[in-house]
């Protein structure tokens, strides 16, 4: 159980009482015949070999309250398609997937190329940012929550929770994040949270000086928490960055477009896994060490539209700012996993904050070099602006692909292996 405290400068809304899912899913069933829900499921086909997935089904098939399920396959052929149309085929809601490979997504991916309006790269952004066009597409759903599809502890009590601040109409809340312990399997996890985000937070109040985004940053428990939802006119004007800055780049864009009294963060369960990237210290296109050269460009980029002035005497500041406050939060975070039971390894903490702090300085020098940039995918109201058909065609290749590939048989619907 948590506690109540409010910290920062965004509402938190804790699990104080345990209160029964069966209680929160009825509110919800009632919030939806004023606020219809969607959600949104970006994943690999590869994640429809892994028991996570199947679980997280086995969960959704409890939840009554859904109008829509919105599912971004990446990385499919056309017989892999066909057996995610199968394997999601169980699910009770309506629900639709987006074949991303496709050739009909190819042709609108195609145009959209050609108006300079396409991600810049493959990836969760762009596949999150096709699902949440999709979702304004078909007009169903006025509140949409997004998790990931990886989730070992997936119960349906944290879809319920992360949707229901933004879907009860007596709140006024436009964006919620999920937060929760990264606590799994005896081990304290949640690397690049504790030991790269919070600290260069607060390396950059040390360096640039207090700012009100940092401040915000700072109030959010769990800052790379990949759960979040939203009110659907917040999809409008949302841009979304295509690399690993994803968690970071959405909350830096509610922060732009709204006040922070419409924000908030809510608890959605005691502990929370899912699955691990390797550190992967000799390769900087992979795993962790991708993540942390991602999300550390995207602070330098942010606060440098804020006023903040960097060179490459600034850059070296902030490397070795950032290892002091890291290595001293390594002891505080042992501390805490050892009053509770918990294993952590220091010589692996420490070994992941000496990569931290190269690819901060990497990324603060491809910043000041200007290149390596990775854009913002343009919002979507920019799109309609210039495609104004984008929307129909979007509706019309997924209810094509389904037409012609989908299951046509119960034997058919029965396929999930």
């Amino acid at each position: 159980m948590s506690d109540f405290f409010q910290n920062g400068i965004i509402t938190t809304l804790h699990n104080l009482s345990r209160r029964p899912t069966e209680a929160l899913q009825q509110d919800l069933l009632q919030f939806s015949a004023q606020r219809p829900m969607a959600l949104v499921l970006p994943c690999l086909y590869s994640e429809l070999q892994h028991p996570a997935l199947s679980r997280i089904l086995d969960q959704l098939q409890q939840v009554p309250y859904l109008s829509q399920i919105v599912i971004g396959l990446d990385r499919a052929s056309e017989r892999e398609y066909r057996h995610a149309l199968a394997f999601f085929s169980r699910l009770p809601q309506p629900h639709a997937v987006l074949w991303n490979d496709g050739p009909r997504m190819r042709v609108i991916q195609d145009r959209l190329a050609d108006l300079k309006l396409a991600p810049a790269e493959l990836g969760k952004g762009c596949n999150v940012w096709y699902c949440f066009g999709y979702v304004q597409a078909t007009g169903v759903a006025d509140a949409v929550a997004l998790h990931d599809c990886d989730i070992t502890t997936y119960h349906r009590d944290m879809l319920a929770r992360l949707l229901y601040p933004v879907a009860n109409p007596q709140f006024n809340y436009q964006f919620c994040k999920g937060y929760y312990a990264r606590v799994a399997e005896n081990r304290l996890n949640g690397r690049v949270s504790r030991l790269l985000v919070s600290p260069l937070i607060r390396t950059l109040k040390k360096v640039s000086g207090e700012h009100s985004f940092l401040s915000y940053l700072d109030s959010f428990r769990y800052p790379l928490a990949g759960e979040f939802s939203m009110r659907i006119e917040v999809l409008k004007d949302l841009r979304i960055p295509s690399d690993w800055g994803l968690e970071i780049g959405v909350l830096s864009e509610v922060y732009r477009n709204y006040s922070t009294n419409r924000l908030c963060q809510v608890e959605v369960a005691d502990t929370y896994d899912h699955k691990h990237q390797d550190l992967s210290s000799n390769d900087e296109t992979r795993g962790l060490s991708r993540m942390s050269l991602d999300i550390s460009k995207s602070l330098f980029r942010k606060m440098a539209t804020y006023g903040a002035v960097f060179d490459q005497a600034t850059v070296r500041s902030v490397k070795a700012a950032y290892f002091r406050i890291a290595l001293d939060l390594i002891e505080s975070y042992s501390n805490d996993a050892l009053m509770n039971g918990l294993h952590l390894d220091r010589h692996k903490e420490e070994h992941a904050v000496e990569l931290f702090a190269r690819n901060i300085l990497k990324a603060g020098e491809s910043f000041l070099e200007g290149g390596d940039e990775s854009p913002f995918i343009p919002a979507w109201n920019r799109v309609t602006s210039v495609y104004q058909d984008v929307f129909a065609d979007l509706v019309a290749a997924v209810d094509a692909d389904t037409r012609e590939f989908g299951p046509t048989s119960a034997q058919d619907r029965a396929v999930i292996g």
